[in-house]
């Protein structure tokens, strides 16, 4: 698994799996493979969902490391906020679990 966030490869692997746990982020890093970088409202268009519910998804990919954004300006003077996949290979086997799981952290602990 490489992905550069400061959490524990356990919890990173637990939140990349969440984060890939939906149909509509699934399409989304889809859409960002094939497509290449986008912006919200180019692709919400192109998925056929709200710009809102697209937002929320792309927050929980960000979060997890799969998906990075990069506000600009148009010529005309828009933000765009603009984003694409980032770099994730993980390979998801029962001893790379073993191993990540000895590296969550605790969720009984504060």
């Amino acid at each position: 698994m490489k992905a550069k966030n400061k959490r524990s490869d356990g919890d990173q692997l637990l939140a990349m799996l969440a984060a890939l746990d939906n149909p509509h982020r699934l399409r989304i890093v889809a859409a960002l493979a094939e497509g290449g970088r986008n912006y919200v409202s180019q692709l919400a268009r192109e998925l056929g969902i709200s710009r809102p519910l697209l937002h929320l998804h792309l927050q929980k990919l960000e979060e997890a490391g799969l998906v990075r954004s990069q506000m600009e300006l148009s010529a005309d003077g828009k933000a765009l906020n603009y984003f694409d996949v980032a770099a994730f290979d993980v390979t998801l086997t029962p001893a790379a679990v073993a191993i990540a799981v000895q590296t969550m952290s605790d969720p009984e602990r504060p």
